[in-house]
């Protein structure tokens, strides 16, 4: 029978590569209409895929999660490929509403496995893990939009990142209380996160109006 720790690393291992698999995907149909070549698709599938967690590691002075196992980065460039590859079919309207869950589920496996790694490793806690959590979840998106010239994840009133911030909360409370049961934690947390995410997706949430500035473009004075 595995150890705790074992069975922490191993579940870490893949939400980090079902994220890269999500993340590459979503990247790819971002810019599905920009007319950009396959390598540009490649590159920008991996730069979003590991962008957040290298940002994260940079942060934790460590060696950048991709480095120490290449795997990541083989995850990306195959998902970014199949993307590129069958694009009319995840382009397709109901295929991509399923996209942007999928998106929203590698979001909370980021989210919750940067947090996991930056509480293991003891830097900062509580409040590191809960912002390297969210660097981890929402960096390589930001880098992505950057890139493609489009509006960021911070610039917009989509519930995104705080569905994030909430889930390393509750593990960082759970890991306070219940330091011992690690797994469930994960597990847990990573759920409620995407269950957020999901609900924002599916009901359209947005933050409220009372906590948004007002552009000079949208009518307000």
């Amino acid at each position: 029978m595995l150890n705790p720790q074992a069975s922490i690393d191993i579940i870490m291992f893949w939400l980090a590569i079902i994220a890269t698999m999500a993340f590459a995907i979503t990247a790819v149909l971002a810019i599905a209409d920009r007319g950009v070549d396959i390598f540009g698709v490649v590159v920008l599938g991996v730069i979003t895929a590991v962008g957040g967690g290298t940002v994260r590691d940079l942060i934790l002075d460590v060696q950048p999660f991709w480095v120490e196992d290449l795997v990541f980065v083989r995850v990306a460039v195959v998902s970014s490929l199949l993307a590129f590859v069958g694009r009319a079919f995840f382009t397709q309207p109901q295929v991509f509403a399923l996209m942007l869950y999928l998106d929203g589920l590698g979001a909370a496996l980021f989210g919750i496995q940067g947090a996991m790694k930056t509480y293991e490793l003891d830097f900062g806690w509580p409040l590191a893990p809960l912002i390297l959590g969210v660097i981890t979840a929402i960096g390589g998106g930001i880098l992505r939009d950057v890139i493609a010239g489009r509006k960021n994840l911070l610039m917009s009133t989509e519930l995104y990142a705080i569905p994030v911030a909430l889930g390393c909360v509750l593990l960082m409370v759970g890991l306070r209380f219940y330091p011992d049961s690690a797994v469930q934690m994960l597990i847990a947390c990573t759920s409620a996160t995407f269950l957020m995410r999901a609900a924002a997706i599916h009901w359209n949430l947005k933050v409220p109006a009372c906590l948004v500035t007002h552009s000079k473009t949208d009518g307000s004075r």
